[in-house]
């Protein structure tokens, strides 16, 4: 995603250093030094987000977030604040900043900022994306979801057959198996089986999603209802209607929102933010997650009721090293796939990598699969794939070769998420940031083992 950022802030050393080191990541930058200055550069160049200073010499900050906010709502802002104070983050907040960093802050930490500010970007186009084309399937992406359904398994089998069954009741649907079996691709597949399947399959990934924008993204919102709501949007309730609303990581999900949820699911009914008027919901919901949510419900972190309205079928989804009969017929499909669409001849594979890959436990299961013989496949110079093509012995992947292993999957995630603490000096914000997860979701996963950390 090419992002173009502006940075305007009266400090010139500020902006020039932290131009260059954005240009070094790749972005587009241009810098002001004062307000007019700012303002003519944003209407000129219209970038994708802003760094904006609190104080611009005798300029006010905040009423240029707001005169901006009002003029170019889609106009991302990231306020720098060389005080801190939290009314004025507070207030920052209220007239549509996005986020803030607090003087004196690392490079690092503008990057950081970025990233997450870049993922709720590209969720705002999507959504103008999906109301735009109105969402309406071509029967080739629905022959490309069968054809991703891959698996000569009894148990991948039984989990089709369950996808299939499903498929024809309009009920709600639970997706468990730990992260990258393929609940997605199962979840499209109960959709493009299903009466539903003309209309929209609208995935919402919830740890991507940033809590303050949770009930706008979900229900839309009227114009004029916040500072920044510069037009009436539809939320995804509206969007997906008549077809099937995905909700990845349900477990990363807020319990204040949990309950909205929960009322909708009940009542059918749901109202844009700023709005008087009921909506009819008409959907159908695929949740999914790769946590134990009998656990999470004993914490407090997931509403009970919430759970029985969301499970009336479960589907479990095993982990590949529990299949490993699977393993051969996935990696011929990711290997012709990806030769295909490289014009590149597909290579043999030999009995000693077949082997290898057998015996790895796979803790990314079927996505790590898939990266390792992209890369496998990038990096072969001949016309046979052996096991020195596949790392997954020394590379800090596996240890030995053969051994049996027993993965927790709950000690695996607190070593890491204790490891990426460790490295960031115990900061959250740059912790969560190594591993791909919101700040909220590392939280939250704190807060459930505190009593053993």
């Amino acid at each position: 995603m090419d992002l173009r950022v502006v940075i305007l802030d009266d400090d010139e050393r500020i902006t020039m250093e932290l131009q260059e080191y954005l240009q070094r990541q790749g972005f587009w930058v241009k810098t002001a030094n004062a307000m007019e200055q700012g303002l003519a550069l944003i209407r000129k160049e219209k970038p994708d987000i802003l760094f904006l200073d609190v104080m611009l010499g005798d300029a006010n900050g905040l009423e240029l977030l707001e005169k901006l906010k009002s003029e170019i709502a889609e106009l991302e802002v990231i306020m720098i604040t060389g005080h801190g104070d939290m009314d004025t983050v507070i207030e920052a907040m209220r007239l549509g900043a996005i986020d803030f960093l607090k003087k004196p802050f690392r490079q690092l930490d503008a990057k950081i900022a970025i990233s997450r500010t870049s993922k709720f970007i590209r969720m705002q186009q999507k959504l103008q994306e999906y109301e735009e084309r109105n969402s309406l399937i071509s029967m080739e992406l629905e022959n490309s979801v069968e054809r991703e359904f891959i698996g000569e398994s009894r148990q991948m089998r039984e989990v089709l057959e369950n996808a299939l069954n499903v498929a024809g009741y309009d009920v709600n649907v639970l997706i468990t198996g730990e992260s990258g079996t393929g609940k997605e691709i199962v979840s499209r597949v109960i959709h493009y089986s299903s009466n539903r399947k003309g209309s929209s399959f609208f995935p919402i990934n919830c740890s991507a999603v940033p809590e303050t924008l949770m009930e706008s993204i979900f229900f839309g919102h009227k114009k004029g209802s916040f500072t920044g709501a510069a037009e009436d949007r539809k939320g995804v309730f509206e969007l997906a209607k008549g077809g099937t609303l995905f909700l990845d990581e349900i477990a990363d999900m807020p319990v204040e929102m949990q309950s909205k949820l929960l009322r909708v699911i009940e009542e059918k009914k749901f109202r844009r933010i700023g709005s008087e008027h009921d909506i009819d919901s008409d959907v159908r919901i695929v949740a999914a997650t790769n946590h134990n949510l009998g656990k999470s419900i004993e914490e407090g972190s997931f509403r009970l009721d919430l759970y029985h309205r969301l499970n009336t079928i479960v589907i479990d989804i095993p982990p590949l090293r529990e299949r490993r009969e699977d393993i051969k017929p996935l990696l011929e499909h990711f290997i012709n796939r990806f030769c295909g669409k490289n014009s590149r001849v597909v290579p043999e594979i030999n009995q000693e990598a077949l082997q290898l890959l057998r015996n790895y436990d796979f803790p990314g299961n079927v996505r790590e699969l898939k990266n390792l013989t992209e890369r496998a496949l990038i990096l072969s110079k001949g016309k046979i794939l052996d096991a020195e093509s596949f790392p997954v012995c020394g590379n800090g992947i596996k240890e030995k070769i053969g051994e049996k292993k027993t993965w927790n999957l709950e000690n695996k995630e607190r070593e890491m998420i204790m490891s990426a603490l460790q490295k960031t000096e115990g900061n959250q914000t740059k912790a969560a940031e190594i591993l791909g997860i919101s700040r909220h979701t590392l939280i939250r996963r704190l807060e459930k083992w505190k009593k053993k950390l």
